[in-house]
């Protein structure tokens, strides 16, 4: 299995680009593919528990005690991102809903798929494991600040906690949990060490499966926004390309 599941790791980006692919196709031609936005979640959980499965659960605490690493994390994050953020928050057209959803997407990083990719890419996913509560817990207190800052009082009343908790608990925490109970189980019991074996390929084809099911289930609902998407796309393509320097930077300092 170790064979496979290096041969999906290698291919990756062209397996994901596949899947986005077949996630517009479906979109434009399937009627009713919007329903499919109720799977996104047990999607997401599925690619979480699968990328627990292969990250050595038992040395979390270690992790948890390296203090360099969490104040450089949350530094970035927090502080650093937010003031790019409000540089490139200047071209974002003078719309309240495309604002709020560009420093949705901006401010709050989507955590599990950061700890699934860094797997991927081969970094340190304990410490990002580690730190998922931290990241989830302080964006839960800074993302209604954030938004009054850049919002005015147009903010007020956009952000309830009741998603973040709900994410937290069954998208994080009961795949983390179900991850650790199978790796306790792999020590005992042959059986399941096999099986955790055999579900070290599924990575690659969970994260694949969740770029498919949210681009066929967002993509009909796009309708006249498409073009306000489009408008949009330089600041996230400007993020995307100062946002790895400023983590680069963070690292070495």
């Amino acid at each position: 299995m170790r064979s496979v599941r290096d041969a999906l790791e290698e291919q990756q980006i062209a397996v994901y680009f596949a899947a986005v692919a077949v996630g517009v196709l479906v979109a434009l031609t399937l009627p009713g593919a919007g329903a499919l936005e109720a799977a996104i979640n047990p999607a997401l959980a599925l690619m979480l528990f699968a990328t627990f499965l292969q990250v050595p659960l038992a040395e979390l605490r270690q992790a948890l005690a390296n203090l360099r690493f969490l104040i450089a994390l949350l530094t970035a994050n927090f502080i650093v991102i937010p003031l790019v953020v409000g540089l490139l928050f200047q071209l974002v057209p003078d719309n309240p809903l495309i604002q709020f959803g560009v420093l949705l997407v901006l401010l709050t990083p989507c955590i599990d798929y950061v700890v699934t990719f860094a797997y991927l890419g081969r970094a340190d996913a304990r410490l990002l494991l580690a730190a998922t509560p931290a990241l989830l817990i302080v964006q839960m207190l800074l993302l209604p600040g954030y938004l009054h800052l850049f919002l005015g009082e147009s903010a007020t009343g956009l952000v309830r906690t009741g998603p973040f908790v709900h994410a937290f608990l069954w998208i994080i925490a009961l795949p983390l949990m179900l991850a650790g109970l199978m790796q306790l189980g792999a020590a005992r019991v042959a059986a399941v060490g096999h099986a955790v074996g055999v579900l070290g390929v599924l990575p690659v084809p969970a994260t694949a499966l969740v770029l498919l099911v949210v681009v066929a289930a967002v993509g009909p609902r796009l309708g006249d926004a498409a073009g306000a998407a489009v408008r949009v796309a330089p600041v996230y393509i400007a993020f995307a390309v100062v946002a790895p320097l400023i983590g680069w930077m963070m690292a070495r300092l």
